[in-house]
């Protein structure tokens, strides 16, 4: 039995959320799976009401409760500065040491790719991005506050330890997975001492990978070839900072971000999974939102509990409705959320 912690939180999160806990219990049913969910209010409401963003021990109690958190979204209007998504999700990134932010990036149909001739084919990489270091730590300083000389300086951290694990998570990935090339993405060039880190240790620990072809690009470079020639990526490695950026152009390659899932893990402990399209608040309570990222989300986390066979069975239903445009609006459909989640469900179903 695999216990998932399910957070709907904010926005369509829920909605989301509900049509993923269909897709769970639909395969439990069909392949014999037994799964123990357990949902939590961890949310703008509860925080508005309670001033509660996560409960008192509960980081500690997580990796032996569950074996995934499956996380729908943040962001409220009523918290422009997101000061709950700072205490909920960003403390389990951190708390939990989910040092692997994995996001793919896959074409699944030429319709949906703003890029010319693109095609299913051209658009298929994997980003690795550092998830518990770099400038989203929250170091630094603001001097002379409100005044004409105000500074404000935001520092960025990165230690030998914590790129040396990601960078071996990236090149165990390809190799499990059959990758031939590990890409190095950075602005060494101009970050002098985070950029000469990352560059030495990428590439002794690539010296353990001989099967593996390794290169290099300055950030803004591979942000052009992404566009130009995305063919040229199969996985990415990188910082936290870059890796946001990229991830999200990445995303805008592949369709939107209804079809960009994520993977947070800490290899071992526990692991957590996310759509990354947020809390979409013009599109709450209109039964409009993109269910995809979410069940793509859920293939990540089958296929980190080695049911590769789901995560690719979902994969290909969402390819399938795709083609024939069973897709919500943003995709070119004209589905709710709840006739597209069915739809998925009932393909893998028959």
């Amino acid at each position: 039995m695999k216990r998932i912690l399910l957070v709907p939180g904010d926005g369509i999160g829920p909605e989301v959320m509900a049509a993923g806990r269909d897709l769970i219990e639909a395969l439990g049913k069909k392949y014999s799976l037994r799964w123990a969910l357990t949902e939590v209010d961890w949310g703008a409401e509860r925080w508005l009401r309670e001033g509660i963003g996560l409960p008192d021990g509960v980081l500690e109690e997580l990796p032996n409760k569950y074996d995934a958190i499956l996380f729908g979204a943040l962001g409220d209007k009523r918290i422009p500065d997101m000061a709950h998504g700072r205490a909920i999700l960003l403390k389990l990134r951190f708390g939990l040491d989910l040092y692997i932010n994995m996001r793919p990036v896959k074409l699944f149909g030429p319709s949906l790719c703003p890029l010319k001739d693109g095609a299913p084919s051209s658009v298929n990489m994997v980003i690795f991005r550092e998830n518990t270091e770099d400038i989203y730590l929250g170091l630094g300083e603001v001097i002379h506050a409100g005044s004409a000389n105000e500074i404000a300086i935001d520092f960025s951290r990165h230690t030998f330890y914590g790129i040396e694990r990601l960078v071996k998570a990236a090149f165990d990935y390809a190799v499990k997975h059959g990758r031939k090339r590990v890409t190095l993405v950075d602005k060494s060039n101009a970050i002098k001492f985070g950029g000469n880190l990352w560059q030495r240790v990428f590439f002794q620990v690539a010296e353990i990978y001989p099967s593996i072809s390794v290169d290099h690009l300055y950030v803004d470079v591979a942000a052009m070839q992404m566009v130009q020639n995305p063919a040229r990526f199969d996985v990415i490695v990188t910082t936290n900072l870059f890796g946001d950026i990229l991830s999200d152009l990445g995303a805008g390659i592949a369709g939107g971000l209804g079809l960009a899932p994520s993977a947070n893990i800490n290899p071992g402990v526990i692991a957590m999974f996310e759509p990354v399209h947020g809390s979409a608040p013009d599109l709450v309570g209109k039964n409009l939102a993109n269910p995809f990222a979410m069940f793509l989300s859920i293939a990540m986390m089958l296929d980190y509990f080695g049911h590769h066979h789901l995560s690719a069975l979902i994969e290909g239903a969402i390819t399938a409705a795709i083609e024939t445009k069973a897709t919500t609006p943003d995709l070119n459909g004209t589905l709710t959320t709840t006739a597209a989640a069915e739809g998925i469900i009932d393909r893998i179903q028959h």
